[in-house]
């Protein structure tokens, strides 16, 4: 108990820091999101001085506060679950932006991420246990595909499959002129295919790394003398592999699976932006060009969140997989 409670104590800390320099790094960026929204009010009228200070409050860059007392709002928004309002898209609230992107990249770049993970791993596996098969040689080709840009790979594939045969959709994450959002069999088959080239793209370029990742583990674990005891006491070779190399030769992946599954919310702003899908990393680009600092600051407050309880679930499931990293307090 006392380790657990070390490590939540841990994460706790290093969420208010990860919250404190979400507070301070869009106020050093060079704009200011006051004087957007201003220069487009200013195109129907004059602008008058209660009106900046109101815009002011409402976007939380009250200049007249100092930067610690708009800190201090700032944390008090963030415990009532206010997260201010977009000037991009104003005036939508920023958690209903997050809350109409946030599927769309969990759904697209975490069950990429899942796949490519599962199979690499698994092919992976094999080819440590089997050295020398057919599966060795398929290595060598996954980490080509891992070492071409990601952004290129993506216009490749978008240009095979897109114009070339169009086989898919070229951009969109649902096709707007015949389906509506809904759970209905068009609009789930629509995004179906609308989301099958940027997960395709996803998969190639990072099943490479996994596949090798577990293969060289296997191979080293394989070298241990725990698993020459038991090949001498007669275990069954799937037995063997499964619960004593696979088990052992997979807790690196597993906290790489950890650190990928936490940036799965801030999504791949490559992906998003090549066949422009309406995730939460095209958000985070528009936000980023608007100076738009109370949607970039709700986004990076879910991004942290998703890792610090990614790792935090690691942490917790290393003492499930292996034993030994429990320790007493």
């Amino acid at each position: 108990m006392k380790t657990l409670a070390r490590r939540i104590g841990f994460y706790v800390i290093a969420f208010w820091a990860a919250v404190s320099l979400n507070f301070l790094i869009p106020r050093l960026m060079p704009g200011n999101p006051v004087d957007i929204m201003l220069s487009k009010l200013a195109q129907h009228g004059p602008v008058t001085p209660a009106t900046r200070h109101s815009i002011e409050l409402l976007l939380g860059a009250d200049s007249s506060q100092s930067l610690w007392s708009q800190y201090v709002s700032y944390l008090g928004q963030l415990v009532h679950g206010d997260l201010g309002v977009s000037v991009s898209l104003y005036p939508t609230p920023v958690s209903t932006v997050i809350a109409q992107t946030l599927p769309w990249t969990i759904g697209l770049i975490g069950i990429s991420t899942v796949i490519s993970f599962v199979l690499g791993v698994g092919l992976g596996t094999f080819a440590g246990w089997k050295r020398g098969s057919w599966l060795d040689s398929l290595i060598p080709v996954t980490t080509m595909f891992q070492s071409i840009p990601y952004f290129w790979l993506a216009l490749i594939l978008l240009y095979l499959f897109g114009s070339v045969w169009m086989i898919s959709p070229l951009n969109g994450g649902y096709d707007v002129y015949t389906t509506s959002p809904g759970w209905n069999a068009p609009f789930v088959g629509s995004v179906i295919s609308h989301g099958i080239l940027p997960a395709a793209t996803i998969v190639v370029s990072s099943i490479g790394g996994w596949m090798l990742g577990m293969r060289n583990m296997m191979v080293s674990t394989l070298a241990e003398d725990y698993i020459v005891t038991a090949e001498a006491k007669g275990l069954r070779p799937g037995r063997i592999m499964r619960t004593y190399a696979a088990r052992n030769a997979v807790l690196p992946s597993v906290a790489g699976f950890a650190i990928s599954l936490g940036f799965v919310v801030a999504g791949s702003i490559v992906t998003e932006a090549v066949f422009s899908y309406p995730g939460i990393g095209s958000a985070l680009l528009n936000a980023v060009n608007a100076n738009d600092y109370a949607l970039m600051q709700g986004i990076f407050l879910v991004i942290t969140l998703s890792v610090l309880g990614a790792n935090l679930l690691v942490d917790l499931l290393y003492a499930v997989i292996d034993p030994r990293t429990r320790q007493r307090g």
